[in-house]
């Protein structure tokens, strides 16, 4: 506890990473001294994504081959409690990986109804894991910690909470911008594969020096770490997940056993009958500095890269426009574009700049407050007077004075309205 204390001031500016979507619930049998009990666990949101949707990225629609799936079988074989135990403790992980029925359930259910998902997601690794394990290495963080993702978005880089966290990693805004990830109406940089990946590497290396326990760490990932002091306090001051768990929401309580389901299934989905669906590997990407205001279309325009792949390899633009002129960002283009953009950059900032930036930087406003508006005045017949206004008059006041019309001392000195001031003179004709 005295660890934890120490380090109260971080916990207090680390913002929850929590994302919950509308809660679907499974229903799982816990065995334990002899008895049985059912319990209601929340899934984590991945395990709500249908596969169409991770279908929907622009690489997978050009890069997975839904047609080469190596013939994943409809039927899962079946496998005792100790072969999964076995299995589970030969994974070469330093995070405890134990078994227990509840993991069995997400096993399952991975296994199960969730087999195609798995398949995608075997094959979508090849765009995001070479990511995922550079930064956990830099940060010396266990590399089983790149399946995280599939927990929190399916690797689905378009993922967007209802609570609004965001990208591969679900960051919050303000989470995000706690660890250097810039959020505004153009730039979400929570949905940046490599920002992202090393922003959440940082995270989980702050988490763990506070709580000295994966398990803890992955779940603080979850819910936040003000939830998992409380789960501790409430536990009476334990610090194992598994002493905690009662006391945790019911989507966490799910979170810890569907990482280690998910690692378990990335690791022996062949002897599930699972197959990565066929992926042909992306061209060479590379990335060049953009200084100025820049639009997809002006790309996509003058460097033959389709749109949806410039969207697909730059997420984190959020309009399709790079605000270069406020700075300077990394845009990012197959190999063999980056010369052209190099070579054709004035000409692809200048093309269509008018129609597609139509936001003015200055706007000339014209003067067109109207002045007191007064008629010609007229002279009347008979004797012009002079009347100098005192303080209370009105023109009907002096108009019963001096037996004329309201509507003829306006005339005579050429007034709209019935407004005086005292001092002024009227032009009286009697």
């Amino acid at each position: 506890m005295k660890k934890l204390v120490s380090y109260c001031w971080i916990i207090f500016l680390l913002l929850a990473i929590t994302s919950q979507v509308k809660a679907q619930s499974v229903d799982v049998v816990i065995r334990e001294n002899g008895t049985e009990r059912k319990e209601s666990i929340d899934l984590p949101k991945s395990m709500t994504y249908p596969l169409d949707s991770l279908l929907n990225d622009w690489k997978a629609k050009n890069y997975v081959d839904l047609g080469k799936d190596c013939s994943t079988a409809e039927i899962n074989p079946l496998f005792s409690d100790s072969v999964y135990i076995d299995r589970l403790s030969r994974i070469p992980a330093v995070m405890e990986m134990p078994y227990n029925d509840i993991i069995r359930k997400f096993i399952d259910m991975y296994a199960g109804r969730l087999r195609n998902q798995v398949s995608f997601m075997l094959s979508a690794c090849n765009f995001y894991m070479p990511i995922f394990e550079e930064a956990l290495d830099a940060y010396g963080l266990p590399l089983e910690l790149k399946y995280l993702p599939i927990i929190e978005s399916a690797l689905n880089p378009s993922a967007v909470s209802r609570a609004g966290a965001s990208g591969l990693w679900q960051f919050m805004i303000g989470t995000g911008k706690i660890y250097g990830l810039e959020s505004n109406s153009l730039v979400d940089e929570r949905r940046d594969p490599i920002k992202a990946t090393w922003a959440a590497a940082r995270y989980l290396k702050e988490m763990y020096d506070i709580y000295g326990d994966w398990n803890l760490v992955i779940a603080a990932y979850n819910c936040g770490p003000g939830t998992i002091n409380k789960a501790i306090r409430r536990a009476n001051g334990e610090t194992d997940y598994w002493k905690i768990y009662n006391y945790l929401p019911k989507e966490t309580r799910g979170y810890v056993p569907a990482f280690i389901a998910a690692n378990y299934v990335m690791t022996y989905y062949c002897d599930h009958n699972i197959c990565p669906m066929e992926t042909n590997i992306p061209a060479s990407t590379d990335t060049v500095q953009v200084n100025k205001n820049l639009h997809f279309e002006q790309i996509a325009d003058l460097c033959s890269v389709p749109l949806d792949q410039i969207k697909s390899l730059n997420p984190q633009y959020k309009k399709q426009i790079i605000p270069g002129d406020s700075k300077p960002y990394t845009l990012r283009l197959p190999i063999d574009a980056i010369s052209i953009f190099i070579d054709k950059q004035d000409t692809i900032y200048a093309h269509r700049a008018d129609e597609l930036f139509r936001n003015r930087k200055t706007i000339a406003v014209k003067d067109i407050t109207p002045a007191t508006r007064r008629t010609t005045a007229v002279a009347g017949k008979g004797k012009l007077t002079y009347y100098t206004i005192k303080s209370g008059d009105t023109l009907s006041t002096i108009a019963r004075r001096y037996g004329v019309r309201i509507k003829d001392i306006q005339r005579w000195n050429g007034m709209s309205g019935t407004k005086i001031s005292a001092g002024k003179r009227l032009k009286i004709y009697k």
